[in-house]
């Protein structure tokens, strides 16, 4: 007999009578109508002539980081676009130009798709190729030039050495204590975590309150971005609720008292991954998905039950459920059900049908568990690269994105899907990034209870390495992973910019999750403070 979890996972901290309960208090008509003064103002902004373009260049990355560019994606688009039209290396006199400036054109543009040289920092760099010294005492410069190098492609060893110097020089001013206490903390947060890399609301959160802070702040920007978020929190709270229902209703929890209840958790990781307020389909169908994913997870039995599992989902077929468990049946009729329901959506809206697609992702995912399994049973450990091929399946990622895709994605496009299929770097990159994470987060805590080796213990078998060894090199590849996104996935037309934010936003949730731990497995510490700010807790507007 094969088990495949422990368990002895803690109770949920949320339950649905809390969720129930709390109020939305920004639903009144009035702070709409106030929100739209508000967004015409800046759209006047935008739209202005200004002589100076570093600007509005500071004006978009406000935006950004204040969580409120949805709202004028047009005029940003316009504006970048214009900026990279006009942009010609080979004719700017670049030496004249500040490095703060610079990195924050090329952060911006590089985000947007463009393609701009990493060269475009040489002359700020000394004939030995290395970054003049005169850079160490401009810190604002020094964090613009840090934030734009992880928009590095792979093969770009100038904006590597751009990371490496700006890092050094930003540790050893935050160590001096070379800076005012608001740039020291926006330095630190940079240090822990790059901007490019972190999850969407939770930044908007936190730079709401640095911008507050600011001596030059735009109070009508700050007046805005207050307002968006708490109506956006409570746009996110009526969904939560009403996934809360669902999930009371579904029962999957009460049926199996082995299953993770994590279905606040699951809404916190879809708006990690789907954050745009008309996106709230995908965000509910993402929680649904976590749900059921983390049931099927937490599946254990015999191998011959477990392969016959995997079998009736790669058949789809409900007739034949009568010969499995009891507990494994009501976890085949709910992920049944609730697909066939996503199926039906998709197929009355746009008249295309998917439900072929939806079993071919679950039927691999449930392979790819089985031969986990298999490699357990057998005490079996793989190498990295043949643990990978299997694990960045087995970690839920294609499921996950391909659903997105089906959600968001109007009209549904057949050569998309083909494209799909094939697991193209829109998928892969930011599932293995997932596995990596994930692996990087819960390792220990698993490996302890009797789970499968995970990357780290793989790489330690082939190596022969320490654990930190390992984990160094772990971060490595993830770091190699982000750079490959960067040019396959933010350079990629072939998809839509939705989608593509999507795919990126999957690899920033599970940064995010995974960032001190097992964020989602043990939810009591940071993930609780981090769902407290996005669901229940406004922002005050004074």
């Amino acid at each position: 007999m094969g088990i495949r979890r422990s368990g002895n996972y803690k109770p949920s901290i949320w339950d649905d009578e809390y969720v129930q309960s709390r109020p939305n208090l920004y639903a009144e008509e009035k702070y709409c109508e106030r929100a739209e003064k508000l967004k015409e103002e800046v759209r006047r902004m935008l739209e202005k002539k200004m002589t100076n373009s570093l600007e509005q260049l500071e004006l978009i990355d406000i935006l950004q980081r204040l969580g409120i560019y949805y709202h004028f994606e047009e005029e940003i688009d316009t504006v970048l676009k214009q900026t990279y039209v006009s942009y010609n290396y080979n004719k700017r006199d670049l030496n004249n130009e500040e490095v703060y400036a610079v990195a924050l054109e090329f952060r911006l543009l590089r985000q947007q798709g463009y393609h701009v040289p990493q060269e475009i920092f040489c002359s700020f760099m000394n004939e030995e190729g290395k970054f003049k010294t005169a850079l160490v005492e401009d810190t604002k410069g020094l964090l613009s030039l840090y934030e734009a190098s992880y928009l590095c492609m792979e093969d770009e060893n100038i904006m590597e050495n751009a990371r490496d110097f700006a890092t050094h020089y930003l540790m050893e001013s935050l160590k001096k204590k070379k800076m005012d206490e608001n740039v020291g903390e926006q330095v630190s947060h940079a240090l822990e975590m790059p901007v490019h890399w972190r999850m969407e609301r939770l930044e908007a959160r936190w730079f709401i309150e640095i911008y507050h802070k600011k001596e030059n702040m735009n109070p009508l920007l700050l007046e805005l971005a207050k307002l968006d978020y708490n109506m956006v929190q409570g746009t996110y709270l009526e969904e939560l609720k009403q996934m809360s229902r669902w999930d009371k209703n579904i029962k999957l929890v009460k049926k199996m008292s082995f299953v993770r209840d994590r279905l606040v958790e699951g809404f916190f990781w879809a708006v990690g991954f789907t954050s745009n307020p008309r996106f709230g389909y995908c965000r509910k169908l993402s929680t649904k998905l976590s749900v059921l994913l983390t049931t099927i997870d937490d599946i254990y039995g015999t191998l011959d039950e477990l392969e016959l599992f995997t079998d009736i989902v790669d058949r789809w077929d409900i007739n034949a459920i009568e010969q499995l468990p009891e507990y494994m049946k009501i976890s085949f009729l709910a992920l049944f059900n609730s697909m066939n329901e996503l199926a039906y959506d998709i197929l009355k809206e746009q008249g295309f049908s998917i439900i072929s697609q939806i079993r071919k992702q679950w039927a691999n995912l449930c392979k790819a568990y089985l031969l986990e399994v298999k490699w357990y049973q057998r005490g079996y450990t793989p190498t990295l690269n043949e643990f990978l091929r299997n694990a960045w399946i087995s970690n839920t990622g294609p499921v996950l994105i391909m659903h997105a895709y089906f959600c968001i994605t109007n009209p549904i496009k057949e050569d998309e899907l083909e494209c799909l299929n094939h697991y193209p770097p829109i998928i892969y990159s930011p599932s293995l990034i997932l596995r990596l994470v994930n692996d990087l987060g819960t390792s220990p805590d698993e490996i302890k209870k009797g789970d499968h080796l995970k990357s780290i213990q793989c790489y330690m078998h082939d190596s022969k390495c320490s654990e930190e060894n390992a984990r160094n090199y772990i971060n490595k590849l993830i770091d190699q992973t982000w750079m490959k996104m960067n040019r396959d996935i933010l350079r990629d037309q072939s998809f839509s910019k939705d989608f593509r934010r999507t795919s990126m936003n999957l690899a920033r949730i599970s940064q995010c999750i995974y960032q001190h731990g097992d964020g989602f497995g043990i939810p009591d510490r940071e993930t609780k403070d981090r769902i407290l700010s996005l669901f229940f807790e406004p922002i005050p507007l004074t």
